[in-house]
């Protein structure tokens, strides 16, 4: 999983059919749980583009999207935001809301 600009999910969400973006602050102890999820989805789906920030600079995107907490998982398909995860029970649980 690489580390985006807003620039870079924006490209990623409008040249793929299908992307993540995992926002993430580094204090968050909730996000390093979710992280290491997120690591697992990276490995089992190596085609899909999957990018992560630290939200704390991307204020605007989190404006823009209208972010409640972190972690958060905004999936977008066909260049339109779908969801957006705060809930990161479990990798299976992950999977079935990104398939």
């Amino acid at each position: 999983m690489e580390t985006w600009t807003r620039k870079e999910w924006e490209t990623a969400s409008i040249n793929y059919e299908k992307s993540l973006y995992y926002l993430y602050t580094p204090m968050c102890g909730t996000c390093a749980v979710a992280s290491k999820m997120m690591t697992v989805i990276d490995a089992m789906k190596p085609d899909l583009p999957i990018g992560k920030a630290d939200l704390n600079y991307l204020g605007d995107l989190a404006v823009d999207y209208e972010i409640e907490s972190v972690p958060c998982l905004l999936i977008m398909k066909d260049g339109v935001l779908q969801e957006k995860v705060y809930a990161f029970q479990s990798v299976p649980d992950l999977l079935m809301k990104i398939n």
